[in-house]
């Protein structure tokens, strides 16, 4: 189990930390063309702040169990996770963008996966 937990985590970290570095870098109206409609219910700060979230939690779900450096932060990272899938399908239900829940659904269900596992049973 603690090779899939691995696994999961590296894609998380892959998927997050590309999405991530996309917000953080890339001009608003960029932003708006290929991520869709929602950015344009947030400012560019916002837009950037979340990014930079992403960043460190991509981060997070790698560096502290690999170094073994406070690596309670990697569940914390898998819940912080949770909680931006959790606001991003708020998000994309109010604006009725259906195509988008899928991914959303997947991701919160894989970081769930993540926090339960390193907060309990697999924890380093």
């Amino acid at each position: 189990m603690n090779v899939v937990l691995w696994v999961v985590q590296s894609l998380l970290a892959a998927m997050f930390l590309f999405a991530g570095f996309t917000k953080a870098t890339q001009p608003r109206e960029n932003l708006i063309a290929q991520l869709g409609g929602w950015v344009e219910d947030f400012s560019a700060g916002q837009v950037k702040t979340i990014g930079i979230l992403e960043v460190l939690a991509a981060f997070g779900l790698i560096l502290p169990a690999l170094t073994g450096i406070l690596p309670v932060l990697t569940p914390i990272a898998a819940a912080c996770l949770v909680i931006t899938m959790i606001g991003a399908i708020v998000v994309h239900v109010r604006r009725k963008e259906n195509s988008a829940l899928p991914m959303n659904l997947v991701l919160l269900v894989l970081a769930a996966f993540v926090a339960w596992g390193r907060f309990g049973p697999y924890a380093f």
